[in-house]
């Protein structure tokens, strides 16, 4: 699969996360709302990386499982 079709389908399956590739190959993601103290409490984070991007979407699956335990709305994903 392309690089940017890896991009496009974990865009598509997390809308509240930016994500991209850096120019060393690691794989990013960040919020696009910010954390309060009890997410960040819970291990939610801002940013997080991978090494490729099964890693990154078990990072995001994870991170989404932590903050569904709160009542936060992060709002509609940006166009």
């Amino acid at each position: 699969m392309s690089l940017d079709r890896h991009l496009a389908d974990i865009a598509r399956d997390f809308p509240h996360w930016t994500i991209w590739r850096s120019d060393a190959g690691r794989w990013w993601a960040t919020r696009h709302h910010p954390l309060n103290a009890e997410q960040r409490d819970r291990g939610c984070a801002m940013t997080i990386d991978a090494d490729d991007p099964d890693g990154l979407r078990d990072q995001l699956r994870d991170q989404e499982r932590w903050a569904a335990g709160h009542t936060w709305d992060p709002g509609p994903a940006p166009p």
